[in-house]
């Protein structure tokens, strides 16, 4: 399956659809926020980096690719299914990039120069997650 971006789906996407993902990311913010007052920042920070929208997005991609193929007179379920772990593995490939900027952020904030760590460090997020979609373009 090919990786490529495709805006059309903005337009196939209804309001509800995006207001599942909203909610899931409030929820899963507000989970943070519960997680960092009892056990403090160090452990709610683990919690909030996780992707907010990613278990809402590929149920709808699923939902979405499934639907497709039906129109077409064809099962969708593999197809959906591979979509949707598409989706989950680009997500998992911006972890990395985001686990990367976490740690220069971490270590850099507080003897350097705030504007210059923060955009070093979304640089930094950015390379390492392309580069990470190139290896695994490439296995």
């Amino acid at each position: 399956m090919r990786i490529e971006v495709d805006a059309s789906t903005v337009r196939e996407t209804s309001w509800h659809e995006y207001a599942i993902r909203f909610v899931f990311g409030g929820l899963i913010t507000a989970v943070a926020g519960i997680i960092t007052k009892y056990y403090g920042a160090s452990i709610g920070g683990l919690f909030l980096a996780f992707p907010a929208i990613l278990p809402a997005s590929a149920t709808l991609i699923e939902k979405h690719e499934a639907t497709k193929k039906e129109e077409k007179g064809v099962c969708g379920a593999e197809s959906a299914r591979k979509a949707a772990s598409v989706e989950a593995a680009g997500s998992a490939m911006g972890s990395i990039g985001l686990l990367v900027f976490a740690l220069l952020v971490w270590l850099l904030l507080p003897s350097h120069n705030p504007w210059i760590v923060l955009v070093g460090s979304t640089l930094s997020w950015f390379i390492v997650s392309l580069v990470a979609w190139h290896v695994r373009k490439r296995s």
